[in-house]
């Protein structure tokens, strides 16, 4: 009925052609971070409305939001790692960091605070992250600097090292009774998982080997902790396919003694190689009325899924079966279940689902048109998610028996251009070598003859766009660009390439992706060679706009294929492999990755350009745009560009996104509307 609703809303409005601005399709509040309570009854999120970030909450029985933080500036300082104290009476997060694109005089320092339900304003714990309450209340563990930290609630010490140890000590994860904390210690070539008791004050290794030990998780009882190793084996420097490896294990420890056993080792062949999905562990230790067992990612049959085992040891139990992949994950305590995100029957979205940790029929949860993702179990057959559709963005929803609600309505301003976006449609083509590859089609809602086109690159690539806006603030920002550049008049067709997710290992591991070959540029020009073959199309006015791994991708459509691609927008790309991933000149590796760049190819590069980017970009080095800037206005390409100081890779300022799509769409404008 809710859909019916929007769909009639959606038809009325539709007589409104003329198009909207950016910032009424980025003048929303984008949901994040769900996170329930350990009382099942209460929610938080953050909410991020033109830049301000805010910590949000509801709680039963009628999950309305209420602001428990007043930030009011469009600061760059992400609110991130939302933890619910034991008792439900405050939530923690982590807010700022190192960058500061609003260049505030007085610095900044990434920070943790700690808010409660009395509306007092939050109050400042230490520096760090990765802060976990204790279940017993009172204390807070977190790192910082390479020690874990213990810091008292109330505010009434300092916060200060626990132990000193050897090695970077990270996530600290409380046992169950609040005794111990388990951590990983991150040794360079190798890592443990280290034990800390509070009590004796002693510190023990548990089953040290010499790979990648990570992600552990307490026993119910407290007395043993699951982990995944990973085996340390020496990778080449270039970004090479990994369909198999030496297989990856789960062992569990005794937290008294210290000895491990392996619980389980994936086969060898696909799946060998570990795949982490969405959740707070990568095995879960869940207890049910048959005893405790163990959840946890598997790739056996070439997708990725949810398996369990018995704790005591077994054979593993398939729990979602099917040519599908699960992304979020998340335990439901008073169920002995597990409810999870997937693509099951709809590959390009996402819906809910539940499925007994034992095994057992999977009921699914939300079906339709929209996308449902970031399950957060709340008590009985309660959750809160994050939904979306083609026209509406994410925003935060909760299912109880009464039914299913939005619980922050004014989410979205009353100006929000809902009705005159577009449905994109789903379309699928065919790479030169035969790949089947599918993609996103944004029509504009009115046209005359053949309207100009735009290819979208999406960044990663590890990444999958999706028939409706996107739970990541990168590509719901990129989403709406797409919405505005088809309601100006564009085709736009969003491409899934191969090394992206969604498809199965085998189209994610593409042989001679990225570093080692570039194959996915393929994909780029099969679009291309998709987008001339429609009739609504003008061939000779097709562009290309992405972002960090697009941006590479973008600059290899105009470098290598500047008579299908007339003109580009590279935000913040990879241009030169070799020197991106660092690789020594002298290294067999080194030719490969500079053979796979846009910079191999910069000679034939004829097509215009702009380039935008921040220059305290800690994910692709803000030199990769500074070479290419030279070595295409060396040759008398037109060039422009958009630089935004002190801004990071995922732009943090509203406003830097809010100016840089404008910018990008009149530059693609002026080359591929020009008498407009």
């Amino acid at each position: 009925m809710r859909w019916l609703a929007f769909v009639a809303c959606a038809l009325c409005a539709s007589a409104q052609q003329s198009p909207f601005t950016i910032e009424q399709a980025l003048g929303f509040a984008f949901p994040s971070e769900m996170r329930a309570a350990p009382s099942g009854t209460k929610v938080a999120w953050v909410s991020n409305l033109r830049g301000v970030r805010n910590v949000m909450e509801a709680e039963a029985p009628d999950y309305r939001a209420r602001k428990l933080t007043s930030y009011t500036e469009d600061d760059g300082q992400e609110i991130t790692q939302l933890r619910w104290t034991a008792d439900a009476s405050a939530v923690l997060f982590v807010r700022g960091g190192t960058a500061n694109p609003a260049q505030n005089t007085n610095g900044v320092s990434g920070g943790i605070w700690i808010v409660g339900m009395d509306g007092a304003p939050p109050r400042r714990i230490g520096q760090g992250s990765a802060a976990f309450p204790s279940p017993k209340g009172g204390r807070v563990a977190f790192d910082a600097g390479g020690k874990i930290w213990l810091a008292p609630l109330d505010g009434s010490a300092p916060a200060a090292p626990a132990f000193e140890a050897r090695g970077q000590c990270e996530r600290p994860i409380w046992s169950p009774d609040g005794a111990r904390i388990a951590f990983t210690s991150m040794r360079g070539d190798h890592s443990l998982i280290g034990i800390y008791d509070l009590a004796s004050k002693t510190l023990r290794y548990v089953d040290p080997a010499t790979d990648w030990d990570d992600n552990p998780a307490w026993s119910p009882d407290s007395r043993s902790v699951a982990f995944i190793r990973i085996p340390a084996t020496g990778l080449r420097a270039v970004r090479e396919a990994r369909r198999e490896g030496e297989p990856w294990s789960i062992r569990v420890a005794s937290a008294e003694t210290g000895e491990g056993r392996e619980l389980w080792h994936a086969a060898k062949g696909p799946g060998s190689v570990f795949r982490a999905i969405n959740a707070d562990y990568q095995a879960m230790w869940a207890n049910n009325r048959a005893g405790d067992r163990v959840v946890f990612p598997w790739e056996a049959d070439g997708w990725t899924h949810l398996y369990s085992i018995p704790a005591a040891g077994g054979a593993p139990v398939l729990l979602t079966p099917g040519e599908f992949e699960v992304e979020d994950a998340a335990l439901a305590p008073y169920r002995g279940e597990v409810i999870y995100s997937s693509n099951q029957g709809d590959l390009d979205r996402r819906h809910l689902w539940r499925v007994p940790v034992a095994g057992g029929r999977a009921q699914f949860l939300t079906l339709g048109i929209g996308i449902e993702c970031s399950p957060a179990p709340l008590e009985g057959d309660s959750f809160a998610f994050l939904e979306s559709d083609a026209r509406r963005p994410m925003r935060a929803m909760v299912k109880t028996l009464s039914g299913t609600h939005e619980m922050d309505p004014a989410a979205r301003p009353a100006n929000f251009p809902a009705g005159q976006m577009t449905d994109p449609e789903r379309v699928i083509f065919r790479s030169a070598d035969g790949l089947e590859i599918h993609g996103q089609l944004f029509r504009p809602r009115q046209s005359a003859g053949r309207s100009p086109a735009v290819v979208f690159l999406h960044g990663g690539p590890r990444r999958q766009m999706l028939l409706g806006w996107n739970a990541m603030d990168y590509y719901s920002n990129a989403y709406a660009f797409n919405q505005y550049l088809a309601s100006n008049g564009y085709v736009v067709l969003s491409v899934n390439f191969r090394s992206g997710i969604g498809y199965g290992l085998n189209f994610r591991e593409a042989p001679g992706y990225g570093s080692s070959g570039a194959s996915d540029f393929q994909d780029v020009e099969a679009a291309a060679t998709y987008l001339r073959s429609r009739s609504d199309v003008d061939p000779a006015r097709i562009g290309a706009w992405g972002g960090s791994y697009g941006g590479f991708l973008t600059a290899m459509a105009l470098a290598r294929d500047s008579s299908a691609f007339s003109v580009g927008v590279d935000f913040h790309g990879v241009h030169n492999w070799a020197t991106e991933l660092r690789i020594p000149p002298t290294e067999p590796d080194y030719k490969l990755a500079f053979d796979s760049s846009p910079m191999a190819f910069v000679k034939t590069w004829r097509s215009p350009v702009l380039f935008i980017a921040g220059d305290d970009d800690p994910d692709v080095q803000f030199n990769q745009t500074v070479m290419m800037v030279d070595a295409v206005r060396s040759q008398n390409t037109p060039v422009e560009t958009l630089i935004f100081p002190d801004e990071a890779h995922t732009f943090l300022l509203y406003r830097t996104w809010a100016t840089a799509y404008p910018a990008a769409a009149r530059f693609l404008d002026a080359h591929l509307k020009p008498h407009q």
